[in-house]
């Protein structure tokens, strides 16, 4: 993962310059402009979510080289969630299907919860025993970089309802249902 990332970074510029060159050339208009814009903006999504993922993956090898925590974390169910909602938004961007993006939104919150009672957890865990502080720490970070993740993907799927449907619902989560 780690040594993936520059590979990410380079294949985002050269989203960015394909689009820039279209843009150029080609001058879209309507549909044809909400798609190139969609796929510039989620290649800087994907980009970022590459960054945090070698974040995790940085803490996961500290974590490796310390005594586990005196009981586990269960990220299954955080991890799950949020592999589920990059893939279905990716998804719904190679098929322009703007329902399917619309169940990504609505996943979001049971990502939050997830990363909330992570969270809980660890807290009482670092209270009743402070030596777990700085492994819980690691921990706490890796969920937060999860739950950024499905945010990313939450972001992709608000770009794909544009695209296929030409409604912004960013920031209106609440009318989207």
């Amino acid at each position: 993962m780690i040594e993936s990332d520059v590979q990410v970074d380079e294949l985002e510029r050269e989203v960015e310059a394909l689009v820039v060159r279209l843009l150029a050339l080609r001058q879209p208009m309507a549909r044809d402009l909400r798609q190139i814009i969609a796929a510039l903006k989620i290649s800087t999504d994907l980009e970022r979510m590459g960054d945090l993922a070698v974040h995790i993956a940085e803490r996961s090898l500290s974590l490796m080289a310390q005594p586990p925590l005196p009981e586990s974390v269960n990220f299954g169910e955080i991890a799950n969630l949020v592999e589920s909602m990059v893939l279905g938004s990716l998804e719904s961007f190679v098929q322009r299907d703007g329902k399917m993006a619309r169940a990504i939104l609505e996943s979001d919150n049971a990502v939050d919860k997830a990363r909330n009672a992570i969270q809980r957890q660890l807290m009482e865990l670092m209270q009743r025993d402070t030596t777990t502080i700085a492994r819980a720490l690691d921990y706490l970070i890796i969920a937060r970089k999860l739950e950024r993740i499905g945010d990313h993907a939450t972001n992709i799927a608000e770009d794909v309802i544009f695209l296929a449907q030409g409604v912004d619902v960013r920031h209106r989560i609440a009318e989207v249902a």
